[in-house]
């Protein structure tokens, strides 16, 4: 594999601009250079995100299409398995993915250097096509946010850690899938 990425979505609604737990949006910084409306994101890795934005979440909260939407055990595995069809037909290398009932994380390694938005973007699609035709199309007409996280990781110690954090630090996990047991499991063994 030639890069290894991190990437992270969430489900439609269940974090919208303002929560109180972080956030990643586009923000007003009038410390920014970036002209003309000095808004930024605060998504570098490492870095404190935004947080706390009644107002923000409330007005985010009005303009929702529909509800916000929560995976079960049947919703994970039916995506687990979506992701595993789509990595197999690409040729690319899933290290390790988990899906709890408001966001998904997997490790993904491809071939060459093509755009992580691309590759995340080939992920939802695919999924949101399977989920839509099991449980049907949802209120919204999305299953997911529009952007997630994608993070680089640069070399074999950031995979083995971007391993372990989606294995074993996701709190209750509906179904987790590692490459080195090749099975999905409830609850990741400690």
């Amino acid at each position: 594999m030639d890069r290894v990425w991190l990437l992270t979505n969430s489900t439609y609604g269940t974090r919208l601009p303002g929560d109180h737990r972080g956030f990643v949006g586009r923000v007003t910084d009038h410390r920014s250079l970036d002209p003309p409306d000095h808004r930024v994101i605060h998504n570098v890795p490492g870095t404190t995100v935004d947080e706390d934005a009644p107002e923000l979440e409330e007005r985010s909260r009005e303009i929702m299409r529909g509800p916000p939407i929560y995976l079960a055990r049947d919703h994970a595995l039916e995506m687990l398995a979506q992701f595993w069809e789509t990595a197999t037909q690409r040729s690319w290398r899933i290290f390790a993915a988990a899906a709890m009932d408001n966001h998904f994380h997997i490790v993904i390694g491809v071939l060459g250097d093509p755009s992580p938005g691309k590759i995340l973007g080939d992920l939802k699609s695919w999924a949101t096509r399977r989920l839509t035709r099991v449980f049907g199309k949802p209120a919204s007409e999305t299953w997911w946010t529009e952007r997630g996280s994608k993070r680089k990781l640069p070399d074999d110690a950031a995979v083995t850690a971007a391993m372990r954090y989606v294995l074993y630090e996701q709190p209750e996990p509906l179904l987790a899938w590692s490459e080195a047991t090749g099975v999905c499991f409830d609850v990741p063994p400690k």
